[in-house]
């Protein structure tokens, strides 16, 4: 382990996918939602919510990363062939054993969590979400999820993926007429996030370069039935 290692955390919302990832040593992922990522972790870990009682909204587990492969949903649960997303093709993730996360990360503001990019030192040391961002990752997760909340399709790059972007932490959204970058880093090309302004005054400055290039490619987010 090395404090640069790629840590992805991920959500279980089910018991049944926490079993196969104990169990079975593999965890899923929709590929639309790792579209423009690379699943290239060294390690996984886990967000329980949902269903697990007094483990909900925490991270309690992880698992180095031993393989990958695409397959259709309805052949990683053949007993759910009929689900709505059956057709849909979904990363299968190779695990090594659950290891149990002492103290487990906590999540005190109940942010809302999708995927998280982070590293081994940060997240070995981590108590709470918040810990697995840089300053930059947090500056642009929030954008982020208010670009998505208003319908905007965005995509967020982490500073723990530099090494496989060659930029740091920000947004993309796709337009008609190509594509819209922010970043509070040093980005050529992109918005400039600045953290000495208000998000109501960096998300009308995206929104101006949005409409520069024809309007954002717009969206509807599923929230359940992964």
């Amino acid at each position: 382990m090395y404090p640069e290692d790629r840590v992805l955390v991920g959500v279980i919302n089910r018991k049944r996918d926490l079993l196969a990832a104990r169990d079975e040593h593999w965890y899923r992922i929709p590929q639309d939602r790792l579209a423009n990522h690379r699943v290239d972790a060294d390690y996984l870990a886990f967000f329980l919510s949902r269903g697990f009682g007094a483990k909900n909204g925490a991270v309690h587990f992880y698992a180095e990363r031993k393989g990958l492969e695409l397959a259709y949903r309805r052949d990683l649960l053949p007993d759910e062939a009929d689900h709505k997303r059956g057709g849909e093709r979904y990363y299968k993730v190779g695990l090594g054993d659950l290891i149990v996360k002492e103290p487990p990360i906590a999540n005190p503001t109940r942010r809302p969590i999708s995927f998280i990019f982070t590293t081994w030192d940060r997240f070995v040391h981590a108590r709470a979400i918040r810990d697995l961002y840089s300053d930059n990752d947090y500056f642009v997760d929030r954008i982020y999820h208010a670009l998505r909340d208003s319908g905007v399709r965005a995509d967020q790059y982490w500073d723990a993926e530099q090494r496989i972007t060659g930029a740091p932490a920000h947004v993309r959204i796709l337009c008609d007429s190509g594509a819209v970058t922010a970043s509070p880093g040093d980005m050529s090309g992109a918005v400039f996030m600045d953290n000495t302004q208000s998000d109501d005054a960096i998300l009308t400055a995206i929104r101006a370069a949005i409409a520069r290039q024809g309007g954002p490619v717009t969206i509807n987010i599923p929230l359940e039935g992964r």
